[in-house]
């Protein structure tokens, strides 16, 4: 786990609090240590002269403030394995149905800059392998994060065989708002009433039209009422009630997911550590009444 750098506004001791809240949970968790991402996988995304600035720890500061944190030796390696993480975590979906990354959902990086506390976008690195060594061959990237997915857009553009969506805050992060499969701006203040009714709306269709063979689904819980960032207000019931819906919906079509950990933020963050735990917990609850993948 990294230490919290020097410099930046990012809260890392939130990634350690998640998993002390999973562990007390009293929940059957077993946990995987992922492997780093290979370079090249991160190269066949990213700007090969913006991966080798990270490699050094030599990210000029521009980019750095960009990004929100100082790139160190130890952030880059705390990065290459949360990379590593999301395409574990879509590996061992296909044989559970589901499964988590306690971290990464770093939605907001794009080819040649990290941005927005993301240096490298793993859910586009994981799809992007996962196609390429033939463990799927249609994607669907679901974001639920209060902000856009961006870089996730960019990074995938045009790709016949990945499909964004992305819900967010449409007055939010970032200003500049790239262009997704789908995009859904939301209202600010929007209840979990009126989120599931535009959730629901465009969800069922697009597994139905676009049938994808894998789920990838940024499970932000940043459009919390609380959170410290975000402009929606779902209550912790309507948190929950998101989640089991999106896994729902791709397990009732014998579909794998995974989700990354995605935003959260807040001045207590035992408490944005626990939203997270609830959500993973609550999504691992309803895979257990699907069948598993066939091998």
């Amino acid at each position: 786990m990294a230490p919290q750098p020097t410099r930046g506004t990012f809260k890392f001791d939130k990634y350690y609090l998640v998993m002390e809240e999973l562990r007390a949970s009293g929940e059957p968790v077993t946990e995987h240590a992922p492997d780093p991402c290979p370079r090249e996988w991160l190269e066949a995304v990213h700007d090969p002269e913006y991966v080798d600035e990270v490699f050094r720890a030599e990210v000029p500061r521009d980019k750095e403030r960009r990004i929100g944190f100082p790139v160190t030796t130890r952030i880059r390696d705390r990065v290459r394995h949360t990379n590593g993480g999301t395409w574990l975590a879509a590996k061992l979906a296909q044989t559970h149905g589901y499964a988590a990354n306690s971290a990464a959902g770093s939605h907001h990086a794009l080819s040649n800059t990290g941005a927005g506390y993301c240096v490298f976008n793993d859910l586009a690195v994981a799809s992007n392998r996962l196609i390429t060594e033939g463990d799927a061959s249609r994607i669907l990237i679901v974001d639920l994060d209060v902000h856009q997915g961006d870089g996730t857009a960019s990074l995938t553009a045009g790709r016949e065989d990945i499909f964004t969506l992305s819900l967010h805050a449409e007055k939010n992060f970032p200003v500049r708002k790239a262009r997704s499969t789908l995009d859904v701006g939301l209202p600010d203040g929007l209840d979990d009433e009126g989120y599931m009714a535009v959730l629901d709306k465009h969800l069922p269709h697009i597994l139905a039209d676009f049938q994808p063979d894998l789920v990838l689904y940024q499970a932000g819980v940043d459009p919390h009422e609380n959170d410290r960032l975000g402009r929606l207000s779902l209550s912790d019931a309507g948190m929950m009630t998101r989640d089991r819906y999106v896994v729902q919906a791709a397990r009732a079509r014998g579909l794998p997911i995974a989700s990354a950990l995605g935003g959260g933020y807040g001045d207590d963050q035992r408490e944005v550590a626990a939203r997270h735990a609830r959500s993973m917990l609550e999504m691992a609850r309803t895979n257990s009444s699907f069948p598993i993948p066939p091998a």
